[in-house]
């Protein structure tokens, strides 16, 4: 269980060198019950942290003898449980992204906000212990593999921190549900997490989803509505897919971020909002920038800490384990396993869609499997994966033309589902042809959208 830090009297290390700044934060900081020491310098702070126990540390940046790095980084090798928040000058945000890279649970901008101070200190006095238990009903993430060890120990150390994650991988690996494990384990657990596929809104309407409007705005604005952002606020926003932002959407999202700041279509006043943003996509954003398609400063600014994700096939050796702890979940307390033939045909799959693909697989399994026993067959893996065997008809089958054609759009189409997680939308834009034909063609096929 996590313990609140709030439970006893907390006590905060302010370092500063401006007389009119401590007083300011110290008095803040008192009228929230907290016990509060200062230091003027980083050698002193040094010597402070030490030589006694805090809860929190706020630094300045800009120090007579160094800088507020120097004490980040003292901190996250000597005292890696107490939260530490750099100020830096407004507008700077290189500082800002190098204190989040180098261990800074969260930053303040100058002049410093009461109303975002506040926030953030009792969002740091509300951390978790390390490991804390993950509440039922949120999964972990499976295997043993040393990938999936570094996945998940970066995970527990980026639940500590406010800084922004970008989570790499492909369809099906995880992301998502790495991102849902960050949040369990951090300050924002029992805060909103609002889910965003990016890929699935019309252009159009980016601007009003992600900020709100007011009423009169637009044609049809006849309310008030609140957006992404103010729905999330205090918890987590997540950008899945946010590589297909398009370009004019990100120069907004850029200011939003930098600014913590929304304004609603309509609104002559901006809001101050407090969201986490963690990101997503299995596209290589680096690549999308050098070819033009995404911003290079809202990279940086994302991208503060990457987690990727492995694909299950690196993962050869954790696959039998994982089949058999789904298939436990699964199965609903029936008495059904893998014969030994259907294990090793698991563990010689390619898996192009990974661990979702590998449940869907279970699930269909079950199904059709008798006996309680589930073998090769049950699988299908050859019609249910997208793999080279799957997307590719044999070409000794390719008469009748109309049957052979019938098997190559049925292939394309649950490829494209499989990219976009089952996102219509998204994957008949990836097909270049209307979400109507798609409907039209998965009727046709028989093709059902059998994403959970």
């Amino acid at each position: 269980m996590s313990t609140d830090r709030q439970s006893a009297t907390a006590r905060v290390l302010v370092i500063d060198d401006e007389p009119d700044i401590l007083e300011l934060l110290e008095l803040a900081l008192v009228r929230m019950g907290l016990l509060v020491e200062h230091a003027t310098n980083v050698h002193e702070a040094l010597q402070q942290l030490d030589s006694k126990h805090y809860d929190l540390c706020l630094t300045d940046m800009r120090l007579p003898d160094g800088d507020g790095l120097e004490v980040v980084r003292h901190i996250a090798a000597h005292h890696p449980d107490v939260p530490v928040a750099v100020i830096t000058a407004h507008g700077n945000m290189e500082n800002a992204v190098s204190v989040l890279k180098a261990g800074a649970f969260d930053y303040l901008s100058k002049p410093v906000a009461l109303e975002q101070l506040r926030a953030l200190v009792k969002a740091a006095l509300k951390l978790p212990q390390p490991s804390a238990a993950v509440r039922d009903g949120v999964r972990t993430l499976l295997g043993n593999s040393l990938a999936m060890k570094k996945a998940r120990d970066l995970i527990e150390r980026v639940a500590r921190s406010q800084a922004p994650v970008h989570i790499s991988g492909e369809s099906g690996s995880g992301k998502e549900l790495a991102a849902r494990l960050i949040v369990e384990k951090s300050s924002r657990r029992d805060q909103p997490f609002v889910a965003v596929n990016c890929g699935a809104i019309p252009e159009t309407l980016m601007e009003s989803e992600f900020f709100g409007y007011r009423k009169g705005a637009f044609t049809g604005a006849d309310n008030d509505r609140d957006g992404f952002f103010h729905a999330a606020n205090g918890g987590t926003l997540f950008l899945d897919e946010v590589a297909d932002l398009p370009l004019p959407m990100q120069v907004k999202l850029l200011r939003v971020i930098q600014e913590k700041k929304v304004r609603k279509v309509g609104a002559t006043q901006e809001e101050a909002v407090d969201v986490r943003i963690l990101s997503a996509t299995h596209h290589a954003l680096a690549e999308r920038v050098q070819q033009g398609k995404f911003r290079q400063d809202l990279y940086y600014r994302l991208n503060v800490i990457a987690l990727p994700m492995p694909p299950l096939r690196e993962m050869c050796d954790d696959i039998a384990e994982i089949a058999n702890q789904l298939l436990a979940r699964l199965r609903n307390d029936a008495a059904v396993e893998f014969s030994p033939a259907a294990l090793q045909a698991l563990c010689h799959y390619d898996f192009p869609g990974n661990v979702r693909e590998l449940e869907n697989i279970i699930e269909r399994a079950l199904a059709l499997c008798s006996g309680g026993i589930i073998t090769p067959a049950d699988l299908q893996l050859m019609s249910a994966g997208m793999g080279e065997q799957a997307t590719k008809p044999e070409m000794s089958a390719k008469y009748p033309l109309t049957d052979y054609l019938d098997q190559v759009e049925r292939a394309a189409i649950l490829e494209a589902l499989q990219q976009t997680n089952f996102n219509r939308t998204a994957a008949a834009r990836i097909l270049g042809i209307t979400f109507r034909a798609l409907r039209y063609r998965m009727g046709r096929l028989g093709i059902t959208d059998n994403k959970e």
